[in-house]
């Protein structure tokens, strides 16, 4: 099985893709709105085909990237049937099983952060994902969305600490830069719910922590209960559209050979090879202007930041830097070549100089 813990360091939100390789299958747990491009772009990096996008609960800190998802990739939208959301392609309830490939997660009921909050425990019992249920070393408020304290600790109780004692948690959020803990861990050392605390004890801690509402509740809560949907179906994002262009999981912008050779005239082609390299057996693209790597920073003033520009290397890997090293210098449409003279060459594309 494929795991990938993902960070929106804006929220402070863990979202978790898990994947059946050998299938090509996978699922995301609680992804984000601002994220969903990252998410994608891992997806299609990994050859991976997304199932369904699974929400942990109706969240009040974040917008979900469900919809968004959907929209690019086809996936199904799943959630508590409790959650009360519109737009869901699959209502679940205690007891379904999610399935991805020869893979599956099982669905718990956990409510107490709100009515319908969901655990997903992995098939082995090895990992489940315990939204704002359960965090490390403490757990969501429940003052609100149907929040219930007592309820929270019956759920933690009866369907989380009755997981195998090394089963790893992976909660929804996480403040402090920690990634996971395991049922021992918070049986024992939960300040909240471990040891000998009772479930009164447990309502009074919960009743008394006097906490402001979330920031982005007011938009967050009505987004999710839409699963992510913005108003008229409108998607607010800065994709470039001077070309057909892929972002990358690293977050660079790449053109593929085949679009730029039938459009050089559109684009500042920036070689950033060394001169050796420039006049060597790769060649080079036509009208490609020569500015190594090291010395972009210095002679970027002697581009046009009206014109886009694709920059190129031998393989893509410093091209990648000069267009982070553009972007730093004020310019914005900026691409980098997937693959480099390499896959140029691969290709058959035209050049100049070199030899077969």
């Amino acid at each position: 099985m494929l795991f990938r813990q993902l960070f929106d360091p804006q929220s402070a939100t863990y979202t978790y893709l898990l994947a059946d390789a050998e299938a090509g299958e996978a699922v995301l747990i609680d992804p984000v709105y601002e994220q969903a491009r990252r998410d994608g772009a891992l997806l299609n990096e990994l050859g991976l085909k997304l199932n369904c996008t699974l929400e942990t609960h109706v969240h009040a800190d974040h917008v979900t990237g469900a919809w968004l998802l959907r929209n690019n990739t086809g996936s199904r939208i799943a959630l508590s049937a409790d959650g009360g959301a519109n737009g869901v392609d699959q209502l679940l309830a205690h007891g379904d099983r999610i399935d991805f490939g020869g893979r599956y997660l099982s669905v718990r009921a956990t409510p107490g952060h709100t009515a319908g909050c969901l655990t997903f425990v992995l098939d082995t019992e090895e990992m489940a994902f315990t939204g704002d249920c359960l965090l490390i070393r403490g757990c969501g408020r429940t003052d609100f969305q149907g929040g219930d304290a007592g309820q929270m600790y019956r759920s933690i109780h009866t369907q989380i600490f009755t997981l195998p004692d090394d089963c790893l948690l992976y909660p929804g959020h996480d403040y402090r830069g920690l990634t996971a803990t395991s049922v021992a861990e918070e049986k024992a050392f939960n300040p909240r719910l471990g040891g000998q605390l009772s479930q009164s004890d447990f309502v009074g801690y919960m009743d008394n922590l006097g906490l402001d509402h979330p920031k982005k509740m007011d938009i967050a809560v009505p987004a999710n209960l839409n699963c992510g949907r913005p108003e008229n179906d409108e998607v607010s994002e800065d994709e470039p559209t001077w070309a057909n262009l892929n972002c990358t999981f690293a977050g660079i912008w790449e053109v593929q050979p085949q679009w730029l050779e039938e459009n050089l005239a559109v684009a500042q082609i920036l070689d950033v090879r060394e001169v050796d390299e420039f006049d060597g057996p790769l060649g080079r693209i036509p009208g490609a202007e020569l500015i190594p790597l090291g010395d972009l920073a210095q002679r970027a003033e002697e581009l046009d930041k009206e014109r886009p520009i694709v920059a190129v290397c031998r393989a893509g890997g410093r091209s990648a830097q000069a267009t982070v090293i553009l972007r730093r210098a004020g310019f914005s449409k900026i691409a980098n070549l997937a693959g480099g003279m390499l896959r140029w060459r691969a290709q058959h594309c035209t050049v100049e100089g070199g030899r077969e």
